[in-house]
């Protein structure tokens, strides 16, 4: 049993009247919930969303506030995980760690490189929770693994009639099905398994490249490389691609002078000063976006997975980001760049674009079909409306799904057409929480009512 599970000698629930907003990382959601708990158990969850329901008080568990949507908004009781945290247990045999939901990425990658274990796919930050990154889909690049979400075994999922359900391929397995993407839609999860693999290393390659071979090139990049992904900077015809693969060896990871030069003077300090600048004065940006998208150099490293994967994001930004058909990425990109260069759009932030093979999660955005992922930034603080709209357009019209904790416009009648099995998902919630506990403003308008 876990600490997280016995609960901490001297340690209460921490159950309090909540009179400080909450707000997102990026600052463009804000929340005003009337209770904050901190549970220290699963035993003081369960009671909390049991308290909760009985005085009529909707119910949201947040983590590290990484999304850009409400998914996780309530004025009702907000649920902090940061007590949940730790692995459980770890089956060699089978090759599967079971962590706390409230545990961060970071702390789990770390764990398992202690252990000499590891994920097989990330994303390229790991600041979130691991309920809250596999909730809304977060996800890397990759030829073959898919993603954080599609690498679970297993889950536990507190519903609004206060039952834990244990979830897996055999107990319970259409809750399995749609929880592992679940948008804290059908319960509070306390607890998932990972399918995890011995420690690998990955060999780093990243170049600059121009967009006009990006393109055509494309499918023999995506096919030759396990994960390929590429960012284009806007008012330019410039990317940089990155292409990572498994090594034999040996270890040969970024000087710490090289990191320090690349990931953090340029990648964010450079960089957070250009976007202040651009932002101040909008017709420095194409002049600023040419600069950009020659500053970082070509190199090669080879280390462990979560030291390849992953990059320090410190300059604040919004972010949009559309999943289409994997075919469909080459004309939508040149749609986007097209309006891109017949507007007045001042854009300082590249857009990025990564790939994912098809899964068998019913809201998974790559659900049935092997897809690309087109995200498109602005600094904070920057009017974002004009550029996000019109990329929104394009994106929609190549049957685009929009990740759930990224901006969109897109509702409930939008999705019943995007995701074969949205109806699977909606009945289900339906069953599990036909009162609504879990539910707020964003959940009307993507799931309905």
């Amino acid at each position: 049993m876990s600490r997280a599970q016995r609960g901490t000698p001297g340690t209460r629930t921490g159950s309090r009247k909540s009179s400080e907003a909450w707000r997102n990382w990026a600052g463009n959601v804000t929340a005003r919930p009337v209770r904050e708990v901190t549970p220290a158990s699963v035993e003081e969850l369960t009671a909390a969303v049991h308290s909760a329901a009985q005085d009529g008080l909707k119910v949201k568990a947040v983590g590290s506030g990484h999304s850009f949507t409400a998914t996780a908004a309530t004025d009702g009781m907000l649920i902090r995980p940061q007590l949940l945290t730790g692995i459980r247990s770890i089956d060699r045999e089978n090759g599967t760690v079971t962590v706390e939901a409230g545990t961060p990425l970071k702390r789990l990658n770390m764990a398992l490189a202690r252990e000499g274990l590891s994920l097989t796919n990330m994303g390229d930050i790991m600041e979130q929770t691991v309920s809250g990154a596999t909730s809304t889909g977060t996800h890397g690049t990759g030829r073959d693994s898919a993603s954080i979400a599609a690498q679970i075994k297993g889950l536990e999922l507190v519903t609004a009639s206060g039952e834990l359900l244990t979830c897996s391929e055999k107990e319970n397995p259409e809750v399995f099905a749609a929880a592992r993407i679940g948008l804290g839609a059908l319960g509070i999860i306390t607890a998932i398994t990972f399918a995890v693999e011995p420690i690998f290393l990955l060999s780093a390659r990243e170049e600059p490249m121009s967009l006009d071979r990006v393109l055509s090139d494309f499918e023999e990049l995506h096919a030759e490389n396990e994960h390929f992904e590429f960012y284009w900077f806007p008012h330019t015809g410039s990317c940089n691609t990155k292409r990572n693969n498994r090594s034999a060896g040996p270890e040969a990871p970024v000087s710490k002078l090289s990191g320090f030069v690349e990931d953090e003077l340029l990648s964010n300090g450079l960089f957070q000063v250009v976007n202040s600048i651009g932002r101040a004065v909008p017709a420095t940006i194409p002049s600023i976006a040419k600069v950009s998208s020659r500053a970082l150099s070509s190199r090669t490293y080879t280390d462990i997975p979560y030291k390849v994967f992953t990059s320090p994001r410190r300059v604040r930004f919004v972010e949009m980001e559309y999943a289409v058909p994997r075919a469909a990425l080459v004309d939508t990109l040149r749609e986007l760049k097209s309006m891109v260069d017949r507007s007045r759009l001042r854009i300082s932030f590249p857009v990025e674009v990564r790939t994912a093979p098809a899964d068998d999660i019913a809201l998974s955005t790559a659900s049935d079909r092997d897809t690309a992922y087109v995200a498109v930034h602005m600094y904070k603080g920057t009017p974002y409306h004009r550029y996000f709209t019109a990329a929104e357009q394009i994106l929609t019209a190549h049957e685009g799904r929009p990740h759930w904790g990224k901006m969109h416009t897109r509702d409930a009648e939008y999705f019943t057409r995007a995701y074969p099995r949205f109806g699977e998902f909606t009945a289900l919630r339906d069953r599990l929480d036909p009162d609504r506990v879990f539910g707020n403003a964003y959940l009307r308008r993507v799931l309905g009512d």
